[in-house]
């Protein structure tokens, strides 16, 4: 099933251009069985091939992945931990991902939502876990946005770069996953320091 899903996917991208890939990203975002891993490289691939330019298609995924994300997060904010519980009641395979979400939310607070987004065993879940515990949406959303740009342009970038052998993104995720991943996480938490040590600065200036 899942085959012919992603098969469906990959030839109304092909064939609607930004249009589809606006709309799948966003229900990938959305939490609907749709790989990112293979819908954002091939989303570059096509936009490469069709001539878009980088720099539009990648604020269009982003846009598409925040209102996607919201979505999740609003369904956690109104229905609470009660339709967390029902998930993992109705499909106990969700279980182990939706308990590891709230543990890093503990631990990690609002930085989980940025992070999260590149942790396989989390990133589905994040945003209903941050409705639940009433994260403020603002704080969600930019944490989000910082997150879903630097997801998006990895997956995006590598796709518009191989074009025709975009396929060959997931042979290169899953090899070197150790070490983008890691690298991304860097590049977040330099931005974060960066980020709390200005604001520090101009606390100190006042």
């Amino acid at each position: 099933l899942m085959e012919v899903l992603m098969d469906f996917v990959v030839r109304f991208i092909y064939k609607n251009g930004l249009f589809a890939m606006f709309i799948i990203i966003l229900l990938e975002y959305g939490c609907f069985p749709i790989s990112s891993e293979i819908v954002l490289p091939f989303s570059g691939a096509v936009a490469s091939l069709q001539n878009i330019s980088f720099f539009l298609m990648l604020p269009v995924s982003v846009c598409a992945g925040i209102i996607g994300t919201s979505f999740c997060y609003f369904v956690g904010r109104i229905g609470g931990h009660r339709i967390l519980e029902k998930i993992t009641t109705k499909f106990p395979k969700t279980k182990k991902s939706i308990d590891a979400s709230y543990q890093r939310f503990d631990r990690y607070g609002s930085y989980v939502v940025c992070f999260g987004r590149m942790v396989p065993i989390i990133r589905t879940y994040i945003a209903f876990v941050a409705g639940a515990v009433k994260q403020p949406y603002p704080v969600f959303a930019l944490f989000s946005i910082i997150g879903i740009t630097l997801w998006n342009t990895l997956l995006i970038g590598i796709g518009y770069i191989l074009r025709g052998n975009w396929s060959n993104t997931v042979t290169y995720y899953t090899k070197y996953k150790d070490i983008l991943i890691p690298v991304l996480l860097l590049v977040i938490l330099f931005l974060v320091a960066r980020k709390i040590r200005k604001n520090k600065r101009t606390e100190e200036a006042k």
